[in-house]
């Protein structure tokens, strides 16, 4: 399991209806706190769904009085915009055009993610989220900028 974690001060993702020209609809928005872009390999679980979940949960990247990343998401009172990212699985080491071998099936993955996101919220997180599968609009200010990869290996 792979994600892409930025702090931010606001963040919104919308979805155009495809081939349309209507208006855009927001389905998820959040003022401070995390963008998650989750990607799923196929080797993936619960095990690797819990432990990303805790690691969200307990990062300390959110500054206290003095300006030092001391506080998780919890404490300083952020919360969560979370979207499925089957890029970050890419392969781009050969020819022009990546390959999307390495990630996990649509079906799989978004039962997955949907019980990454169901932990999230066990944590007692305000969580929102993008449209598994959908082409998204992400807007974001990155907060710091703070941007954290985290990766989880099934063997590891």
């Amino acid at each position: 399991m792979r994600v892409l974690l930025q702090r931010v001060s606001r963040a919104e993702v919308r979805i155009r209806p495809e081939g349309s020209q209507d208006k855009s609809r927001i389905v998820g928005r959040i003022a401070s706190g995390y963008v998650i872009l989750v990607g799923v390999a196929p080797t993936d679980t619960m095990t690797e769904a819990r432990w990303m979940t805790e690691k969200i949960a307990t990062l300390r990247l959110f500054p206290d009085d003095q300006g030092r990343m001391n506080h998780d998401v919890r404490e300083y009172g952020g919360a969560l915009l979370v979207v499925s990212q089957f890029t970050l699985y890419a392969d781009a080491q050969r020819g022009r055009r990546p390959g999307f071998s390495d990630a996990a099936p649509p079906e799989m993955a978004e039962q997955l993610y949907g019980q990454f996101v169901a932990l999230l919220r066990e944590q007692q997180l305000e969580v929102q989220t993008g449209e598994f599968g959908a082409t998204m609009e992400v807007e974001l200010v990155n907060d710091g900028p703070v941007t954290i990869w985290l990766e989880r290996d099934p063997i590891g």
